[in-house]
């Protein structure tokens, strides 16, 4: 959350779709709705780069809205198979770039 513009994040695990911890959201967001929905959206990018044959890991996801941006980044440690983080990003108040290096950070720093 320290994350300029972030109003939502949330740790999941898209084996199950299962929220394993969250901060922020708001009545407006249901951060526990929104992460659990998104296991869909990794586990279909998933199988589309298994059957395309890409032997490449997914760095992160970006999903943009008008005034949102939705980063979703799963987990490569050997703890953290399974598992992704979700932030979510007022358009306004956000620099993606930084966004994105700062969860990468955050990642490599994360102990499960």
């Amino acid at each position: 959350m320290n994350i300029e513009g972030a109003f939502a994040v949330a740790l999941v695990d898209y084996t199950s779709g299962m929220t394993l911890g969250t901060l922020g959201g708001s009545p407006e967001f249901d951060i526990t709705v929104a992460a659990a929905g998104n296991t869909d959206v990794v586990r279909a990018k998933l199988r589309t780069i298994e059957m395309l044959g890409l032997n490449e890991p997914i760095e992160d996801i970006l999903i943009t809205l008008e005034s949102q941006y939705h980063l979703i980044r799963p987990l490569h440690s050997r703890n953290g198979h399974g598992l992704f983080l979700y932030l979510a990003l007022s358009k306004a108040r956000a620099n993606l770039a930084l966004a994105r290096h700062q969860l990468r950070q955050i990642e490599e720093s994360l102990e499960l």
